[in-house]
């Protein structure tokens, strides 16, 4: 599976409070969470991330609260992949639970500027810098984690391989 876009590049410690702040959350619509992700540090995030783009983080990405809609207001905001030193281990799931692929790769951010285009090969771990034609590795995602993102998140991946049934809860 490969996944290409812009980088948008933060810091360390970027918490689901930045990421979607909570006086937002009083909606149940994705797409509103959308319209105010990064807005405290970024305001222009959702117009850059509609294209299409790929965040690169430093360490502890997606600290702080375990809210759910942090990863879906990044998703629904258009961002394709999550590349960070670490990440926040709830954060991490949320975003596998909802087809949001999240690469650890140790030293990225010295490797991308803000901007790269990158291309993201999600089965090698492999990821190429467009714009500096360098490769650079990230931990590969085990196989039944890549399943999950390819079928979309946890619940679409449970009714293919139920077969459906369950499909009407």
């Amino acid at each position: 599976m490969k996944i290409s876009g812009r980088a948008i590049k933060y810091g360390d410690n970027l918490n689901t409070d930045v990421i979607i702040p909570s006086k937002y959350l009083t909606s149940l619509d994705p797409n509103e969470w959308a319209r105010h992700a990064m807005e405290g540090i970024d305001p222009d995030f959702p117009k850059k991330a509609r294209e299409g783009v790929i965040i690169v983080a430093g360490r502890n990405f997606g600290c702080g609260s375990s809210r759910e809609q942090a990863p879906q207001a990044l998703k629904h905001a258009g961002v394709r992949c999550i590349i960070a030193e670490s990440f926040a281990r709830i954060f991490y799931r949320n975003s596998i639970n909802i087809g949001l692929p999240v690469l650890e790769a140790p030293g990225v951010t010295s490797k991308v500027n803000d901007g790269d285009m990158l291309s993201v090969h999600l089965d090698e771990g492999k990821i190429i810098n467009e714009s500096s034609n360098e490769i650079i590795f990230a931990s590969r995602l085990p196989g039944f984690i890549l399943e999950i993102i390819k079928d979309g998140g946890l619940i679409e991946h449970l009714i293919r391989i139920l077969g459906g049934r369950g499909s009407e809860v």
